[in-house]
């Protein structure tokens, strides 16, 4: 840090200077609310990060708090792209995305009430919204309209008791359940990891939102030991890295592979009923000569002229 302060940013002090101690009011008061006052004054005013090493760690989080939400927000649109066009839930696990938002709507819960920073969770709300939209959509097209309305009952149940209302769960009752999100987030990725091995394939599942979780809950990682001092958010946060990483894994290794393993059969089908068909001519041609053979009395198909113009004289 010392060799960059040096290096880097002393020289460029005169002309850094001018633009961070001028930024527009709305900017400057954001920073400030994001990173502080004595980091505002240390990072841009002063620009001296090798004596505020802490308020460089701290920019660092929120930077890449504010790039997970922003990419939150568009994380799943892929996915639902591709579900819309081929009006197919194949390769998708609904209980995948139904604990997947069970875990989201209680750690969304829980950061609310205990006030940590929206820059360490905010892309919880966004991504839960998306799991609701995505898992309706699932039900739908696997024809089950009716469990998906009872599906967004019991979500919409769900944030009332857990964040609208302050009495219907208490803090202790909060702690257990984030305990419990924890393992909920983990149990999440099981049905699908499963889903993609029996298939044989990944389906209508989305790289894009894949590697995006992959990259999303490693920064996380980060953000919370240098953001929020909560064990049971760090370990749920690892504990879904090693998991999306298998799920990374087996994108990779499917990539070339045919959708699923149901399509796959399915082709298998058409090839052997095209096969039989193929098959069945010969057999046809065969009967048809014996047919004649019968009906003629010679090997030939066609009667011997002298025969017949007896029989027709006789």
């Amino acid at each position: 840090m010392d060799q960059l302060q040096q290096v880097v940013l002393d020289p460029l002090k005169p002309y850094l200077l001018p633009i961070t101690s001028n930024l527009p009011g709305p900017i400057n008061d954001a920073i400030i609310n994001l990173l502080g006052a004595p980091c505002h004054n240390a990072l841009l005013l002063d620009i001296d990060f090798s004596r505020h090493p802490e308020c460089v760690s701290l920019a660092v989080s929120k930077a890449l708090g504010i790039g997970i939400i922003t990419a939150a927000s568009v994380v799943k649109v892929p996915q639902l792209i591709k579900l819309v066009k081929s009006q197919s839930s194949e390769g998708l696990s609904f209980s995948s995305y139904l604990l997947e938002t069970a875990s989201f709507v209680i750690t969304l819960a829980y950061n609310i009430r205990n006030g940590f920073p929206f820059s360490t969770y905010g892309e919880t709300s966004l991504i839960a919204i998306q799991d609701v939209v995505i898992s309706v959509l699932i039900l739908v097209y696997s024809k089950r309209s009716a469990q998906a309305g009872a599906f967004l009952a019991a979500v919409g149940s769900a944030v009332y008791a857990l964040i609208v209302s302050d009495t219907m769960v208490s803090t202790t009752q909060m702690k257990s359940l984030q305990a419990g999100a924890g393992a909920l987030s983990i149990a999440s990725k099981l049905p699908q990891i499963l889903t993609i091995y029996n298939q044989g394939g990944t389906g209508q599942l989305s790289a894009f939102a894949v590697f995006n979780y992959l990259f999303g809950s490693l920064t996380r990682i980060y953000t919370t030991l240098q953001e929020v001092d909560d064990k049971l958010i760090l370990y749920g946060f690892i504990a879904g890295f090693c998991l999306n990483a298998i799920l990374a894994a087996q994108m990779l290794y499917y990539w070339n592979s045919p959708t699923t393993a149901g399509h796959a059969k399915e082709l298998g089908v058409k090839k052997n009923s095209t096969q039989g068909l193929g098959q069945k001519v010969p057999a046809a041609i065969a009967t048809d000569e014996n047919i004649s053979k019968k009906t003629t009395g010679s090997p030939a198909s066609t009667p011997k002229s002298g025969s017949s113009s007896g029989r027709r004289r006789g």
